[in-house]
C-alpha cells in the first residue's frame, strides 16, 4: 500500500509539473517583449506563477549578489531513506557564489561586442529557471537567453526522449556560450536497463544515469560551452524531499567528478528553522525586502519570484564576467552600445 501511495505521489508530481509548465508558457507568451527566436516546440514567454505583479527591482542588479547562496559545494554523502515521521530536511550551509564562466571563444565574442548566449536545459524546473534568467539577463543589455528545456523529461526517460540528442540537434541552429542545466524532479524513479528496472539510486541506477550525465556534459564542452548544474530546492512532502535530497547529493558528486559548478538551492528555500516555507523574506536590499510567495501551490515548483531568487547569484556572476570582457565604452556611448546589441540580436 505504501508503494502504491508513493507511485501515486510521483504521478501527481508529473501531472502537476506539466500543468505548471503549460501555465508558464501561456502566461509569459502574452507578455514577453524580445526579438529572440526560441527553440522549436519550446514555450515562448512567462509571467508570475503566483499571479502577482513582478517587481523589476527584484530581478536586476549590476553588481554580484554576495549573499546569494548558490555555489560549487562539496558533495554530501547520500542520505538514507527517511520517512515523514520526524523528518528534517538536509540544508547545506550558505556558500559563496559559483565561479564565473571561462572560455577562450566566449572571451573573444565578448571583446568583439557580440551578445552572450545562455541556454537553459531541463524539465519544468528548467522552464522556470529560463524565465528568470530571461528577465535577469535582458536582450537589450547584450544577452540571449534561449530555452531548450522540455516538460516531463529526464535522464531516466530516454525511452520517451533522449535529452542529449535533443540538445545536440537544438544547438545546431542555436549555439550558446553557457549551459544552465536543471533536471531531476522527474527522475525520482527506477531506470530501465535491458529487460529489468534498476531501483532509484541503486549502484546500477547511478552507473547508468551517471554515464548519461557525463555524456551530456561532454557533448556541451566539446562545443566550447561553459556548464552549470542547478540543484533542486526543498520540497513540501517529506518523502519526496528525502528522495530529492539524495538526488542532489548524487548530482553534486557527479558534477565534482566532472569539475562542473553545482549550484546549491536548498538553503535559499527554507525558513529560519531550516524548514520548507511557501513565503520567505526576499528583496535585493533592506528597503525592498518583504515576505514574498516563493512556491507554487503544488509544493514542488517555485513561483516566478522564487525562480528569480534561485537564479540571482548565477546571473550576477554572468553579468560581472561579461562586464569585465566587453569593450569599455565612454559613458555617453552606453545608449549607442545598447542599440547596437539590440540590432545584432534582431538580425540573428
Amino acid at each position: 500500500m505504501k508503494s502504491a501511495r508513493f507511485l501515486a505521489d510521483r504521478a501527481v508530481v508529473l501531472l502537476l509539473g506539466v500543468a505548471v509548465g503549460t501555465a508558464i508558457g501561456y502566461a509569459f507568451g502574452s507578455s514577453g517583449k524580445s526579438g529572440e527566436t526560441p527553440v522549436a516546440s519550446s514555450t515562448q514567454s512567462i509571467t508570475s506563477l503566483d499571479n502577482q505583479s513582478y517587481s523589476p527591482e527584484q530581478a536586476s542588479s549590476d553588481q554580484p549578489v554576495m549573499n546569494n547562496s548558490v555555489a560549487t559545494v562539496e558533495p554530501p554523502k547520500l542520505a538514507e531513506k527517511e520517512t515523514s515521521e520526524g523528518y528534517k530536511p538536509f540544508v547545506p550551509s550558505h556558500s559563496p557564489l559559483p565561479p564565473e564562466p571561462s572560455s577562450a571563444n566566449l572571451n573573444q565574442r565578448l571583446s568583439q561586442g557580440e551578445p552572450l548566449r545562455v541556454g537553459v536545459f531541463g524539465d519544468s524546473y528548467g522552464d522556470g529557471l529560463w524565465s528568470a534568467l530571461y528577465r535577469l539577463l535582458p536582450a537589450k543589455e547584450g544577452y540571449r537567453v534561449l530555452k531548450f528545456s522540455q516538460q516531463s523529461t529526464g535522464f531516466t526517460r530516454y525511452q520517451s526522449l533522449n535529452v542529449e540528442e535533443k540538445a545536440k540537434s537544438d544547438l545546431v541552429s542555436q549555439p550558446v556560450d553557457i549551459a544552465v542545466i536543471c533536471f531531476g524532479a522527474n527522475d525520482v524513479q527506477g531506470v530501465l536497463v535491458g529487460h529489468h528496472a534498476a531501483p532509484l539510486l541503486s549502484a546500477e541506477w547511478r552507473q547508468v544515469i551517471g554515464d548519461r550525465i557525463e555524456s551530456f556534459v561532454s557533448m556541451l564542452r566539446q562545443k566550447g560551452i561553459s556548464v552549470y548544474w542547478v540543484g533542486l530546492p526543498v520540497m513540501r512532502k517529506a518523502d519526496f524531499d528525502a528522495s530529492i535530497s539524495s538526488m542532489n547529493s548524487f548530482y553534486a558528486a557527479e558534477m565534482a567528478k566532472l569539475n562542473v559548478p553545482f549550484i546549491e538551492t536548498r538553503s535559499l528555500t527554507v525558513d529560519e528553522n531550516g524548514q520548507y516555507a511557501p513565503y520567505l523574506m526576499d528583496g535585493t536590499n533592506d528597503a525592498t525586502k518583504k515576505m514574498t510567495l516563493m512556491r507554487a501551490n503544488d509544493g514542488v515548483h517555485m513561483s516566478m519570484t522564487g525562480y528569480v531568487r534561485l537564479s540571482r547569484g548565477l546571473a550576477s556572476q554572468i553579468r560581472h564576467f561579461a562586464d569585465q570582457h566587453r569593450p569599455k565604452l565612454p559613458a555617453a556611448s552606453s545608449e549607442t552600445a545598447s542599440l547596437v546589441a539590440s540590432q545584432k540580436e534582431v538580425s540573428r
